[in-house]
């Protein structure tokens, strides 16, 4: 558990991923509000629920004709511009919105308005799925991101049609959509400075994070690879994928409509109930976000695959079964939970999975055909359920989820696991260095256990001096120049480190911004401990601190040891 902690510790640290989140978040409330103010304006303009359905069916239309433009957009341009451009775009369509709501036009300037906003939201899904994984400092974060991403865009379905609630009850609801304007603003600002995550040809880009080098997956300009053989490794787990996730679209699909038939019809509870219903798909989305943080930090992912798959698919069969309302807002909150879950994992096997020069076109074509799922089954499924029955219909959809999900772990196989090598041999080396001394065996290798490995190129500044000290620093491979300014301000050269040396943890231990700068001269490898982990592993052993301290003494006095390298240590 404490590990788990530690992971979303360092998460949190990480603040150009937070920044990304909070964005995001801010625009996902605007979102919901939007969408409940604008079928409310339709509904009282028209009072024709016909009408309702064109218009959900036009916010699809969109998703089908350019999730894949939208993905090659991704994979071939700036990913941070494709989402602040986008926001910029739907918050000026806001404002039109806005005025149109105002001055009492015809509901079709609103149609017309709302899916062409559609058209450029159709650019995120691609976007910040492939951008997000960039701004991970390594892999272990990526699980813990997307659970994060989740969990808060619950809380949006929550609060935002609540805030809508408020303002059709109190106020103008014109001002829904000047809120969802100021959201992309507010988005697009926590987005301006964020780096692109792609490298140049001359190198990595910086990504301005003080002691914190380039992730490993940040993205490569270099044109995306066309070997056959390259491909088709991804063709047997990303079937897989497809699999559940094209059956669970579909099922989807037809309960977002079959709810208002449940709730009337089998419930007997009338068509007011399909909001709580609503509502309960909210509160168990939130819960599997929340539970999938704690599953997502394992390094294999097929069990907690198949757990969301099976609660996904026993909701659903529920939801057939039953016949009253109370057991149907459990049911649909077990499977809401399930379908989170699911979707956590399967984003983040995903984004291990897909070089990222292929990310976004990937993410166009899955997102394509779930959408195409999706709207089929809220097409067909009512119709099969009107003529085979709604309970045996439900049972049958939430078998055919569980037979698609065993089928995905075997297609998937090796690739729901992440890989551990070389990091394992790392540790047991490291866990033989003098420093390391007194700490017990067992506990000594969960928390080196907890190192991520992170690729360095030569010239790539690992901590920079004056900056906060937020990480641990073993070098596994490669050279590392230190510097230290001098009473001039000019960088002055003191030593060299190389493989077995560490270095970092004199901020971490002092609370003080870092002493020196250090940049890799050559490239190679680090192992890097969070502030968190780091602090579990100086109170794992009796004189830890003291011989971390001693390191320090010895690089400031230039001291050298006999038969090892000088153990320089720049905090």
């Amino acid at each position: 558990m404490r590990g788990t902690l530690g992971v979303y510790r360092e998460l949190v640290r990480n603040g150009q991923l937070t920044r990304l989140l909070a964005g995001e978040f801010i625009s996902s409330i605007g979102d919901w509000l939007y969408l409940v103010a604008l079928l409310i304006v339709v509904d009282e303009q028209t009072g024709d629920p016909v009408l309702l359905g064109v218009v959900g069916g036009l916010r699809v239309l969109p998703y089908v004709v350019l999730s894949i433009p939208a993905g090659i957009a991704a994979d071939r341009f700036d990913r941070r511009l494709i989402l602040i451009v986008t926001d910029l775009v739907r918050g000026a369509i806001m404002v039109a919105l806005a005025v149109v709501v105002a001055s009492g036009a015809h509901w079709v300037a609103l149609v017309a308005l709302s899916t062409l906003a559609t058209c450029f939201s159709a650019f995120f899904g691609p976007t910040i799925g492939s951008y997000l994984p960039t701004l991970a400092r390594d892999e272990r974060e990526l699980g813990p991101a997307n659970s994060a991403w989740s969990t808060l865009d619950n809380l949006a379905f929550i609060i935002g049609p609540a805030l809508a609630f408020l303002l059709i009850a109190a106020l103008d609801l014109t001002l829904a959509f000047v809120l969802n304007a100021f959201s992309f603003a507010i988005c697009a600002a926590f987005l301006w400075g964020l780096p692109s995550g792609r490298r140049t040809a001359e190198g990595p880009e910086e990504l301005d994070r003080g002691d914190a080098v380039a992730p490993t997956s940040a993205p490569s300009s270099a044109p995306p690879p066309r070997d056959r053989s390259t491909l088709r490794p991804l063709v047997r787990p990303l079937s897989g994928l497809l699999a559940i996730g094209t059956v669970a679209a579909f099922v989807f699909g037809g309960i977002g409509i079959l709810t208002v038939i449940l709730a009337d019809d089998v419930y007997a509870a009338g068509t007011e109930a399909t909001g709580l219903l609503n509502a309960a798909i909210g509160v168990g989305g939130l819960a599997g976000a929340i539970l999938s943080g704690a599953l997502i930090v394992r390094r294999r992912l097929a069990g907690p695959f198949l757990g969301g798959t099976v609660a996904l698919g026993l909701g659903v069969a529920m939801l057939g079964l039953i016949g009253g309302l109370g057991p149907a807002l459990v049911a649909m909150a077990i499977l809401a939970a399930g379908d989170l879950i699911l979707e956590v994992v399967n984003t983040t096997i995903f984004q291990r999975l897909v070089p990222d020069e292929l990310r976004g076109r990937t993410l166009g074509v899955l997102e394509t055909i779930d959408t195409l799922a999706y709207a089929l089954g809220a097409f067909a499924l009512p119709i099969i359920a009107v003529g085979l029955g709604i309970g045996p219909v439900l049972l049958v959809s939430g078998i055919a989820i569980v037979a698609s999900g065993v089928v995905a772990v075997v297609l998937l196989g090796s690739a729901a696991t992440s890989e551990p090598a070389p990091l394992p041999v790392a540790v047991r080396r490291l866990a033989g260095l003098p420093v390391f001394a007194g700490v017990p065996a067992a506990r000594l290798d969960d928390i080196l256990g907890r190192l991520a490995p992170v690729e360095v190129h030569a010239g790539d500044v690992i901590i920079r001096e004056g900056d906060p000290a937020d990480r641990f620093y073993v070098i596994d491979s490669g050279s590392f120049g230190v510097s230290q300014a001098g009473p001039d301000g000019r960088p002055h050269r003191l030593r060299t480190m190389g493989p077995d040396e560490v270095f970092g943890e004199i901020g971490l231990l002092t609370g003080r911004p870092r002493t020196a700068t250090v940049t890799a001269e050559a490239g190679g490898r680090l192992l890097a401990l969070g502030a968190g982990d780091f602090a579990d592993l100086v109170s794992s052993g009796p004189g830890l601190m003291n011989r971390l301290l001693d390191l320090h003494r010895g690089a400031v006095a230039g001291r050298t040891e006999v038969g090892r390298p000088t153990p320089v240590s720049p905090g």
